[in-house]
Formats: structure tokens, C-alpha cells, sequence
């Protein structure tokens, strides 16, 4: 830094100094075409940073290798467990190396680290964080190793009844599920394509070689059939592969949804919450979600059973008086302990790379506004349109709140179905039905006893009007 003198306006000499800026290392605003692996923002990482980071094996490079941190007491002793325990699992990644390479018709070892030199450039470029190891050697060791260990791992998956007994992983089931669970983590992937390139050099027969896109569904979905799985041409790597699984192509966005009334509010304006029975022949998938309303409706607005309905839920066996309710059909959403971690991947996949078809995020915040209470998510886990094992109603609707936490939505493909149940809501029908109901038919005996109360009304004002409609 260096001095000069400048000349001001009012004619007076003032020193200011010459900085030097060096910018020869910094690089464009723009990130790469190929960019498709983050790490996590922080403002979600706080929210709950247990749900990205991996907890038994490290993939690719961004917790490879992961200096500890110095701070001191219970949090440094933490980092150093969490070390230790995917050190751990590196010599098994080696082993699965050593024996892939000893029963798969393949080409050699020499060919597979090849492949990954040649597209060295193109998997670093998919990292949107610098990768801190420059050498060209190790990293292409690293991706080499890594991307191994998961086709062996999927392969022997495939053929399970021919490992399950003696292998490590697969006679584990809490160490095969905590596996899985690491392997879905944003931060904790490699670019689809490498796999891809390489499980194509094993040698198989033309009828019984699987792609790897088969292989990867029947290895995250291994009860599932994978007929519903779309086809996908461009999956940039497993989290990106989850996101396609609750993907729907039907799907348009709008404007964001501001406000939506929850859903014990919109089932007392006579909303009829129902799952969605799949058909044989139908190819439902979360995101598809649709208000059905009666047929009647077009015709005669107000002829709509849903108060009758409410007010007297004996009625609700009578199939014709059930259709002719506006019902929202929501597709059964299925939440265990991994759910949370899952969907947070996900979400934060679409915040960094799909902002404008966040469409995962925009079925959370969705959700969000429906649940805002134990009795919401009761309401829906009544209704079968969401199964937990998490324990109680209390913590689905904890979990569904603290996922919309830190979420920013560009749009929401669910925007015309919120303006149809804000609509729904406010029809000053439904809000004086819903009044009638909340006040005189809250249970069965208050409403027996409303019922009752005006079957004698009428018999008292047919007895004070007969003596005028009979006098001769």
C-alpha cells in the first residue's frame, strides 16, 4: 500500500493511500453448468445439523478426510468420535475394493482409473464448494475407491440371498439401513454419471445386466417394485434420485401461497379430508394432490351435504351423501425415525439448485399450513393420509413445522388448490354450518340433544298453529 497526494475540490492537498487488490484467484460469480453438489446453507444446517452430516461413511470429498476442530470439552470430543467412526469404515470400503475387482468380469484397475482421469474436470466442477485436494492423483484414488465400494455394495444388494449371511453390511441391518441413510446426504455425494460410466464396464450378458439407474432404485426403495419410478434421463446423483421419487409431471407452479387455513378449520367449514385410493392402472405419486368437488355443486351451490353430514355423522355410511361433500384427496404420506433427514436433503437440493421447481419444499410449507397443532396432524393421521411411527400426533406435527423452518419459496405448485380451500372457508355457507356445528352438534350428545330440542319446536308450533289451520 502506497501514498499519493490528490488535489481536492476546496484546493487542499489530502494524502490517501493505493490499494492493491489481488483477484487473480477469485473465481466467476456464475457457478459451473454441472454444479449439482452443495454444502448445506447454514441457516438450514442449524435448524438441525445432525440431518446433513453422515454419520457412519464419508462419500466423495467434501467429509473426506475432515480435519477436527479445536474446540475444547464435550463438542471437540464429539468431532473426534464422528472422526473415528468414518475412519473406520475406510478399510471397509477397501475391502469391498479388493474383492470387486476379484469376482466381477471387469476390465482391469488401470481402465477404471482411466475413465475418472479422463472426466476429472467434470466431477470437480460439480462440487460448488472448493475440493481441498489439489493433487490430481488423490482425488482420482478417492472417487475411484468410493465409487467402487457403491456398485459392489448395490450388486451384492441385488443378489442378496447370495451375501446376506457372510456380508458385513448386508447381515447388519442396522449398519445397512445407517448406510443407506448416509448415502442419500447432499453433501455426501458423487456425480450420477462416473457411476454410471463405470458399472457399464462390467462384463455382463445382454440379458441379465441391470442399468444403474435399476440397480439404485431397488437399492433405496428395496420394498417397492420401482414401477412408479419415472423415467429419468438426467439424475445428477442419489439425493437428486430421491427428489425424482415423490416427483410428479403434472405439476404447474403459481404465485406463493400467503395464507391457508389449517385443517381442523377447513373440516369444520365441512372439508372432506380423503386419501387417495390408487387404482391399478393409476400412477400416483405424493405431490398429487387435488379437491374434488360434487357434482351437484355447478348446479345448485348450496345443495352440498357436508353440514348434514357433520351435523349428523350416522349419515356419513350413505355413499350418495359422501360424494356430494368438496373433499381434498391427499396421497398417503408415510413418516418414520429417517423421513425428517430424507426430506431435509432434499429440501435443501431444491434451495440451492431447483428454486424455481421446489416442489418438494412447496408440498412441505403445504403442510405447514394445514398443521398447526396436535389435532391437525390427528385429523390427517385419522383419515389415513398420514401413517407415523413416531409415537403420537404431537410429534408429526413438530416435525412438519420445524421443516418449513428457513424455507424461501420462489412459488408454489400448490397455489390454486389454496386459493380453492380459502375459498371453500370463506363461502359464508360453510362458515355458518361450521358456527352451527362448533356451537350445538361439537359430539354425539350435544347434537342428540339439539336434534331433539328441535323436533320439539315443531311439534310445539304445530300444536300452537292447529287450532288456525283446522278451525272451521
Amino acid at each position: 500500500m502506497s501514498t499519493s497526494d490528490v488535489v481536492c475540490s476546496n484546493g487542499k492537498e489530502v494524502q490517501c493511500s493505493e490499494i492493491t487488490i489481488d483477484l487473480e484467484d477469485v473465481k466467476p460469480a456464475q457457478r459451473h453448468p454441472k454444479c449439482c453438489i452443495y454444502k448445506v446453507p447454514n441457516k438450514l444446517r442449524q435448524v438441525k445439523e445432525e440431518a446433513y452430516t453422515p454419520k457412519l461413511i464419508s462419500i466423495g470429498p467434501v467429509h473426506h478426510n475432515k480435519k477436527e476442530q479445536d474446540n475444547k470439552g464435550q463438542d471437540s470430543k464429539k468431532e473426534q468420535d464422528h472422526k473415528k467412526e468414518l475412519e473406520s469404515m475406510e478399510s471397509l470400503k477397501l475391502r469391498y475394493f479388493k474383492e470387486f475387482f476379484g469376482h466381477t468380469t471387469c476390465k482391469g484397475l488401470k481402465e477404471f482409473a482411466y475413465i475418472i482421469e479422463k472426466r476429472e474436470k467434470d466431477i470437480r466442477h460439480c462440487y460448488a464448494e472448493e475440493i481441498s485436494m489439489p493433487e490430481k492423483e488423490d482425488f482420482v484414488k478417492m472417487i475411484l475407491v468410493d465409487s467402487i465400494f457403491i456398485i459392489e455394495l448395490f450388486l451384492r444388494t441385488d443378489a442378496r440371498q447370495d451375501y446376506e449371511q457372510g456380508d458385513y453390511i448386508l447381515s447388519k441391518p442396522w449398519l445397512e439401513e445407517g448406510i443407506r441413510h448416509d448415502l442419500i446426504l447432499l453433501e455426501n455425494q458423487l456425480p450420477f454419471f462416473i457411476l454410471e460410466e463405470l458399472h457399464h464396464q462390467i462384463e455382463c450378458s445382454p440379458g441379465i445386466r441391470k442399468s444403474f439407474i435399476d440397480l439404485s432404485c431397488k437399492y433405496f426403495l428395496p420394498n417397492d417394485n420401482c414401477k412408479n419410478i419415472p423415467e429419468v434421463k438426467d439424475v445428477k446423483h442419489f439425493t437428486d434420485l430421491q427428489r425424482y421419487f415423490y416427483y410428479s409431471p403434472n405439476l404447474v407452479s403459481g404465485d406463493i401461497i400467503v395464507h391457508l387455513h389449517s385443517a381442523t378449520k377447513l373440516d369444520t367449514a365441512g372439508l372432506n379430508f380423503k386419501k387417495w385410493k390408487k387404482k391399478s392402472s393409476e400412477d400416483i405419486r405424493l405431490l398429487d394432490i387435488q379437491i374434488k368437488k360434487p357434482d351437484l355443486s355447478e348446479i345448485c351451490p348450496h345443495f352440498i351435504c357436508s353440514w348434514l353430514l357433520h351435523c349428523l355423522p350416522c349419515l356419513k355410511y350413505f355413499r350418495c351423501l359422501k360424494r356430494m361433500q368438496t373433499s381434498l384427496v391427499i396421497p398417503q404420506f408415510v413418516i418414520n425415525h429417517g423421513t425428517e433427514h430424507i426430506f431435509r436433503n432434499i429440501m435443501a437440493l431444491e434451495q440451492c439448485h431447483y428454486p424455481f421447481q421446489a416442489y418438494i419444499c412447496n408440498y412441505i410449507v403445504l403442510l405447514d399450513f394445514l398443521i398447526n397443532t396436535r389435532d391437525d396432524a390427528e385429523l390427517l393421521v385419522d383419515k389415513k393420509i398420514i401413517v407415523h411411527s413416531l409415537g403420537s400426533s404431537k410429534e408429526v406435527a413438530k416435525m412438519v413445522n420445524k421443516l418449513g423452518k428457513e424455507i424461501v419459496e420462489k412459488n408454489s405448485c400448490f397455489h390454486n388448490v389454496a386459493v380453492e380451500l380459502n375459498k371453500h372457508y370463506k363461502n359464508w355457507w360453510n362458515k355458518n354450518i361450521a358456527s352451527l356445528k362448533t356451537v350445538y352438534f361439537r359430539d354425539i350428545w350435544r347434537g342428540t340433544a339439539t336434534f331433539v330440542g328441535i323436533i320439539v319446536l315443531l311439534a310445539t308450533i304445530g300444536n300452537f298453529l292447529r287450532p288456525f289451520v283446522y278451525h272451521k
